[in-house]
């Protein structure tokens, strides 16, 4: 695997290392050492499918606080995503910074979502499918969301949304979160 480190510290993109042959190829998803030895959490509990019948689909910007803040490894196994995560520690210099990965079937490319951060995606195709391999159990109490159209963060999606479900459209705006909120994600 190939990990490169992104503007946000801590989140990788992860890039297959394809071994080739006559065959096809064969590549590394995942590897617990390989991941501890780049600095991501190597702990996986739990693994997700996201089907997405429509392209323009948004899910996100979702998180989840301590003591159940969540690690995330996205990868999109059917059609294609934008996939965006946001920075949620107020002691990082990129707080409340995004960054926007296209992540598809054919780039066989990972993004690794490290604890503290927002995450969400839109659907490039009809059809995508996006794995999640989890560092955390889901535990709805602790979990939260911020408005993929708020202003005040900026994210510029590459298409018009065709659908989003009502609890998305019902996050909060940035203004309305305190950074008590944010810190409270990472346990203080």
């Amino acid at each position: 695997m190939i990990f490169s480190e992104i503007k946000l510290k801590g989140a990788f993109v992860i890039d297959l290392e394809l071994l080739t042959d006559q065959r096809g190829f064969f590549a590394r998803s995942f590897c617990s050492k390989e991941f501890e030895a780049h600095g991501p959490n190597p702990n996986l509990v739990q693994c997700n499918l996201s089907f997405n019948y429509k392209k323009g689909t948004l899910r996100g910007m979702h998180y989840q606080i301590a003591p159940f803040a969540e690690t995330k490894l996205i990868r999109c196994i059917r059609g294609a995503i934008y996939d965006v995560i946001i920075d949620l520690r107020p002691e990082s210099e990129t707080y409340l910074s995004y960054i926007g990965v296209e992540l598809t079937a054919e780039n066989r490319r990972a993004l690794y979502v490290p604890q503290r951060f927002a995450h969400g995606f839109q659907s490039l195709t009809d059809e995508s499918e996006v794995m999640y391999q989890m560092g955390e159990f889901h535990a709805p109490e602790y979990a939260f969301g911020l408005r993929y159209n708020d202003s005040a963060l900026g994210i510029e999606w590459p298409l018009p949304v065709s659908e989003i479900s009502q609890k998305d459209l019902s996050w909060p705006l940035l203004e309305s979160v305190t950074v008590k909120t944010f810190s409270h994600v990472a346990g203080v």
